[in-house]
């Protein structure tokens, strides 16, 4: 039988599967600063490398102090970072999305060093922005975006000359520069789009999970109450029975001390027989125990018979087999097979 909670919780996968939203307060959409902090390594050592190959290999020369403080400042910001917050610490949106910004900035500045658009690397604005896509909201990415846009834009036409030989100065035509900032535009805008969207399929499915294992967790404790009441039943049918046959007994009156005692010790005993099935039922394992839900067809015989043990009655049990080498076979330890 369907509970309100569940259709509820049913209600609520159908809506957050359709809309991509994802459970509240579930981190699915926050970012780890760790993740942020080794990603600006990667960029840093890649900037560093770069750099210094251009001016000493290559001989290029270009503005070297203030392309290394750009780089220096990025790296502080990650050392300060890593002092400042665990590397567990999940950002908020915002902050996650300042920071994004912050690499954005620095990325821009170092271009506009060595040669803007021209510069091939140039390419890398879309990192910050496809990373935006996947793991912040639309809003965030979308500011991103056209902070991206701003730079590329201001770096087609105002820029420092591009590193190359000594006494040549390389003369991009236009139209390339044109053609170049047109592709970074669209480039930036498509990556952003499909990036975003595959994360919000994404999202939706962890939704949808979310929701399914809420509504199957509350039916597995159902089954289980049904199962604890279904022992709880039977276990306690006998000495409740007991109890009230003798209490009609003692209604009835006419019967001596001696026996009145009898019965009043009976009563007891019962009682605390109820008491110790309430007790042992409190404890028994979880039906989802690896070890504890299969049971060998010997083992699980015996603990169907043990609650009736201290009756006049002997139980026997045998199993076996035509086949010597075959294996006992494993039973499934359900209520049903113990009380039926």
């Amino acid at each position: 039988m369907t509970t309100i909670d569940d259709r509820v919780a049913m209600r609520w996968l159908r809506r957050n599967f359709l809309a991509g939203r994802v459970m509240p307060g579930d981190p699915s959409g926050q970012v780890r600063l760790q993740t942020l902090v080794i990603l600006r390594w990667l960029a840093i050592a890649g900037q560093l490398v770069a750099v210094l190959l251009v001016h000493f290999m290559l001989g290029f020369p270009l503005p070297l102090g203030l392309c290394l403080a750009v780089i220096a400042a990025s790296a502080w910001l990650n050392v300060f970072l890593t002092l400042r917050y665990r590397s567990a610490t999940r950002l908020p949106d915002w902050q996650a999305a300042v920071y994004l910004a912050i690499d954005l900035a620095q990325l821009a500045v170092l271009l506009f060093l060595t040669g803007g658009l021209e510069n091939p690397f140039a390419l890398l604005f879309m990192a910050p922005v496809t990373i935006s896509a996947t793991t912040l909201s639309l809003a965030s990415t979308g500011l991103l975006l056209v902070q991206a846009f701003t730079y590329v834009t201001l770096l087609a036409w105002f820029h420092l000359p591009l590193p190359w030989r000594p006494g040549e100065t390389p003369e991009l035509p236009s139209l390339y520069v044109t053609g170049h900032w047109l592709a970074l535009m669209l480039g930036l805008g498509f990556m952003a789009a499909y990036a975003w969207r595959v994360s919000q399929e994404s999202r939706r499915m962890s939704a949808a999970l979310s929701a399914t294992q809420l509504v199957l967790a509350r039916a597995q404790r159902l089954s289980a109450l049904d199962g604890l009441a279904a022992a709880a039943a039977h276990e306690l049918g006998t000495p409740l029975g007991t109890i009230s046959l003798v209490s009609k007994e003692l209604l009835r009156g006419k019967m001596s001390d001696e026996e009145m005692k009898e019965d009043l010790a009976l009563l007891n005993s019962q009682a605390e027989r109820c008491k110790d099935i309430l007790s042992r039922l409190s404890r028994q394992p979880d039906g989802t125990d690896a070890i504890y839900s299969r049971l060998p067809l010997h083992g699980l015989l015996d603990e169907v018979v043990a609650p009736h043990r201290d009756m006049d009655v002997a139980f026997l049990i045998e199993t076996g087999a035509d086949d010597e080498e075959a294996e006992e076979p494993e039973i499934w330890r359900r209520p049903e097979m113990l009380y039926g």
